[in-house]
Parts: structure tokens; C-alpha cells; sequence
């Protein structure tokens, strides 16, 4: 059986995520755009730096021409966003994208994206595992040069990158540039944005420096994700240059957090938070609220005090996205840096996030370090967000499954435990405010733990409880 995880299937290359497999998933995919269609589909195919993705879009495009379906392929890499907003643009039954996100540069990936340009619904991911384990024989992989078959008419070459770029100036404030007094160094993270943050700061009047802005699916020195502990190059580079901030996205530029003037990470709670302040307070925007359950409890507060609704759901855009196709959202947003916002796809966007990002600086004029402390200060207490990543055997992943549903302390830490949230694992909040949440990766071999407290040693100490509750279930 194959399954749909958070946001599509992953694998180790040549271990577990071989031509075959991406063959028989593009093959479903096919099958599924076909059945719901009232005339003739069409499909897109994107794809990352990593190590054969490219080759790996040309089997998803032979897969779709073997069922007469009209697909056009990146002429290159292509951030998420780009592939998910050209679904719409060009009015195409979807997307195929080829990623592993954030994961180590072993791995690599198959997402599907939606006509409405956002991560497939529960719905969707369903269809698309029914047909993957239907007794269904799929036509045999051609054993031609890709040139053969672009030459056949059924698929061509694109470039999404345009007309997203356009969309996503489109949402920015260009009032408040150029901001001259800002210096901005980007980190694609040798990932499918390099040169896109640049390229649009630049129509916007303002030069960007940029690292690792060139193809490698080594990743070399670092992973394609933006936390603390992979930005030290960026850190380095934004405090020996001068810069006010560092803007980092992930693999495929659907993630975003930052480094402030000073050194000091910017996580994706900070983030979420000031866009949301942001968006209602000075350009306006209404609507209500979506966050993921291991989502900082800033967001529940500055909800609170807009008089929005919020909606917690399950970690995976997948849920935010399907608010956002159904209600007035005003913002979405979930641990892991994604983020999505109002009047544009209900869908992350890293390079939007970005650019947002060096709009509020220019409006207030002040580094986002200083920002952050204003909210929290405003607030009326300080919010630390810390993440543990445990990898873990085969048998432990399945004895944690299986028994940390039935973990229920009445104390953590000396502290009393007030309520527990079993949307996605188990989030225990503690009396004082803090929480701790431990919950089991859908797409890897590891149990994470997340804590939130008031200082920086208090969180450590929250998050060791976290651990040692993981190590209480034995194998």
C-alpha cells in the first residue's frame, strides 16, 4: 500500500523512491485527473535541484503523454509556488511536483497540487491512493530519449516563473519602495529560489545580495531547511556585511524565516506573527485565522485581541489549504515556516513571505528583531519556541505510534498539566502557559518534540521533559 503523506510521498533515491515508483504515482495521478475531468485535462510538472528531479519530471511527463493528457514540464527548477500558482494562471487540472522539501539531499519526492493551485485535499490524496493500489496494470514505461517525446506534440516546455513573479510583486506595497536604508542578503539554500527574491527586489528598486546561489543537490554544509541551527552561514554573512536582514527559504522556496541585524534567528512563529499584525493593522486585510496545533500561542492571542476567528488544525499545508478554499482566510500558518496569505493562492509562498517581510521594515523602520520585541513586549510576555528532532528505528516509530497515545501526565516538569490537544500527537499545556507537544513525523523515521515557554532555559528544560516522556515508551 502507498500512501499520501502530509503533503505527497518521499523516499531515500534508488532505496525506496526509484523511476518505478515516481512512474506508478504519475500513473495514478493520470488516471485520477482523467476520471474527474468533463473534457480534455491538461497537468504541469515542476521540479527541484535535487539529484534527478529533473529525470524523475520527464518520467511524470511520459506517464501523463502514455494517457493522452496534455502536460507541460519546467524547462529547469522551479520553486512550489511558482508550479502551484501557474495551475491557476494557465487553468490547468493541476500539478505534479518533484521535491523532498526540507529533507536531508538522500531524499527526494512527488507532490500534487490541486486546480486551485494549493496542496491536494484529504480528498484528493485519497482518490490519488485508491488508484495507486487498484489491481490496475499501468502501460509500460517507455524506454525513449526525452527529446523523442517532446517532439511527439503532447508535451512542451515552460517557464512559470514570469507570471508568478508578477503576481507576487502584485501583493507587496511598492509605496514603501525602494527602502534604501534596508540591506537585504537572501539564502535559497542552493534550493529552486536562488535569484528569485533578488530579481524581485530589483523591479522593486532594491538590490539583494545572495549565498548559495547555485544548483547543488549535496546541499554542501547544510540542510535545505530554514531553522537556527542551518543558518549560520547566513548569520555570518548578514553581520560581517552590514545587512538589516537575512531572508531565508527552503528546497523549494515554499518555507521562509530570517536573520535579524544582529544574528538572531527569526523563526517561523515570529514570522506568522508579524505578517498577521501586519495585514491587520496597517494594510487592513480582514478575515479569519489558520494555524497548525504546534503553532506559537502569539497567533491565539493577536487573534484574540483583532476579534478573529482562529481554527487549529493538524500539521500539513493540506489543512490550512482547505480553510482557505472555503472560508475568508485571512493567514495560514504552521511551524515548519509556511506560510499563506489573502488574495493569492491558498498556498505557502517563500519568496511573498519574503518580500512582506522587507515591507514591514520599510514600514516602520526598524530591524525585525526590534519588531518582535515590540509585539511581545505589547503582548505582555516573551514567547520561546524550541524543536526537537529524535530519529528513530523502524521499531521505535511503530511502538510510538502505537502506545503514545495513552501518555497522560498529570504533571510535567513539577508543573500541573490543564489540558491536552490530540489534533496531531499530543500537546500538553501546562499551568503556567508553556506547552510541549510530541508527535510522530508522517514522512520520516522521527518523533518531534515542541515546547514554547518564557525563556530560553525554560524551554530547554520543557523540552527535555519531552524527550524523556518519549523515552518512557519502550520498544
Amino acid at each position: 500500500m502507498i500512501k499520501f503523506g502530509t503533503d505527497g510521498v518521499r523516499g531515500v533515491i534508488a532505496d525506496d523512491f526509484t523511476y518505478d515508483l515516481v512512474w506508478k504515482i504519475a500513473c495514478a495521478v493520470c488516471r485520477y485527473v482523467k476520471a474527474g475531468a468533463s473534457g480534455q485535462p491538461t497537468l504541469l510538472v515542476g521540479y527541484d535541484t535535487r539529484f534527478s528531479s529533473d529525470r524523475f519530471a520527464q518520467v511524470c511527463a511520459m506517464a501523463a503523454s502514455a494517457y493522452g493528457i496534455p502536460v507541460k514540464v519546467s524547462g529547469t527548477f522551479v520553486p512550489t509556488p511558482s508550479i502551484s500558482f501557474a495551475t491557476v494562471d494557465l487553468e490547468t487540472e493541476g500539478a505534479i511536483m518533484l521535491t523532498a522539501s526540507h529533507n536531508p539531499p538522500r531524499y527526494n519526492g512527488i507532490k500534487f497540487k490541486g486546480p486551485y493551485g494549493g496542496s491536494a485535499s484529504t480528498e484528493i490524496t485519497e482518490a490519488i491512493e485508491r488508484e495507486l493500489n487498484a489491481p490496475v496494470e499501468d502501460p509500460r514505461r517507455p524506454d525513449v530519449f526525452f527529446a523523442d517525446v517532446l517532439a511527439g506534440g503532447r508535451v512542451e516546455l515552460f517557464d512559470p516563473v514570469p507570471a508568478y513573479l508578477d503576481k507576487v510583486i502584485s501583493l507587496v506595497d511598492s509605496s514603501v519602495f525602494p527602502a534604501p536604508d534596508i540591506k537585504v542578503m537572501f539564502d535559497p539554500m542552493y534550493g529552486a529560489g536562488q535569484g528569485l527574491l533578488v530579481e524581485a527586489l530589483g523591479r522593486l528598486g532594491m538590490d539583494c545580495g545572495q549565498i548559495h546561489g547555485e544548483p547543488n543537490p549535496m546541499f554542501p554544509g547544510l540542510l535545505p531547511e530554514p531553522i537556527g541551527d542551518n543558518l549560520d552561514d547566513l548569520r555570518e554573512a548578514v553581520t560581517s556585511g552590514g545587512y538589516q536582514v537575512g531572508i531565508a527559504v527552503d528546497g523549494d522556496a515554499d518555507r521562509v524565516t530570517a536573520i535579524d541585524a544582529t544574528g538572531r534567528f527569526i523563526s517561523s512563529h515570529m514570522v506568522f506573527a508579524l505578517l498577521l499584525r501586519h495585514l491587520v493593522e496597517v494594510r487592513g486585510w480582514t478575515g479569519n485565522v489558520v494555524k497548525t496545533v504546534s503553532t506559537t500561542t502569539m497567533i491565539d492571542r493577536l487573534c484574540a485581541r483583532y476579534g478573529l476567528r482562529l481554527h487549529v488544525v493538524p500539521v500539513g499545508f493540506k489543512y490550512i489549504c482547505d480553510y482557505m478554499l472555503t472560508e475568508d482566510i485571512l493567514i495560514g500558518g504552521e511551524e515548519s515556516g509556511g506560510t499563506g496569505i489573502k488574495n493569492h493562492i491558498p498556498e505557502r509562498d517563500g519568496i511573498l513571505v519574503g518580500l512582506l517581510l522587507v515591507e514591514i521594515m520599510a514600514t516602520h523602520g526598524k530591524t525585525l528583531g526590534v519588531l518582535i520585541d515590540e509585539l511581545m513586549e505589547d503582548l505582555g510576555q516573551r514567547f520561546v519556541f524550541l524543536r526537537r528532532d529524535i530519529e528513530l528505528t523502524s521499531a521505535h516509530k511503530e511502538s510510538l505510534l502505537a502506545r503514545l497515545p495513552d501518555l497522560r501526565p498529570e504533571r510535567i516538569g513539577g508543573l500541573k498539566v490543564t489540558d491536552l490537544e490530540t489534533i496531531d500527537g499530543l500537546k500538553f499545556h501546562r499551568e503556567d502557559g508553556s506547552w510541549v507537544m510530541l508527535r510522530v513525523s508522517g514522512t520520516e523515521a522521527v518523533v518531534r518534540v515542541y515546547a514554547e515557554a518564557t525563556g530560553e532555559k525554560e524551554v530547554e528544560d520543557l523540552v527535555a521533559e519531552g524527550v524523556r516522556l518519549i523515552n518512557s515508551v519502550t520498544v
